[in-house]
């Protein structure tokens, strides 16, 4: 199989989220079948739907290339959620860690399991804006370019935190 381009969005708001936040950097770059990782910048975003009063979230997107099937990945993905503590208790509540297959390659799927593109990254500054520092002239399957989706209308304000972590 040759490699696939995938994003990965990444997120934390418990339980040190810079540090969580580094610590998936470096875990994804550690995954088998997994190369070339490039990580965006962090950035920090008040929650998005879930309870009220949580905290703020850190969030940043990398972008891996990959010999491991959607599926696949998605599950090592899970995995390194529950390694780094998170309970899957209230939908969109507070977490040690999110991680989103936002993409695979250009793979179209909706399905129970995965829908690809992700069905709410055109509507996420906290997704679109660190998407775009690594990878500008991407264009969304079914969505247009990042440029266009930024550009689109008001999105949730977000503010760059610091420089991403240096990986392996």
């Amino acid at each position: 199989m040759q490699p696939v381009r995938a994003y990965i969005g990444i997120g934390s708001n418990l339980d040190n989220p810079v540090a969580q936040v580094q610590r998936a950097f470096q875990a994804l770059d550690d995954l088998p079948a997994c190369a070339n990782i490039a990580c965006s910048p962090l950035y920090r975003t008040a929650p998005v739907g879930g309870p009220p009063g949580q905290p703020d979230y850190i969030n940043a997107v990398a972008a891996l290339d990959t010999v491991l099937t959607a599926d696949d990945l998605l599950k090592a993905l899970q995995a390194l959620e529950t390694v780094q503590g998170r309970i899957r208790a209230v939908r969109w509540g507070a977490r040690t860690l999110d991680l989103d297959l936002l993409l695979y390659g250009q793979m179209t799927r909706d399905d129970p399991w995965l829908t690809l593109p992700h069905p709410r990254l055109h509507q996420r500054a906290f997704v679109l804006q660190p998407l775009h520092d690594i990878a500008p002239n991407l264009t969304i399957p079914g969505r247009g370019t990042l440029t266009e989706l930024l550009a689109s209308g008001p999105l949730q304000a977000i503010a760059p935190l610091e420089p991403p972590p240096a990986t392996g």
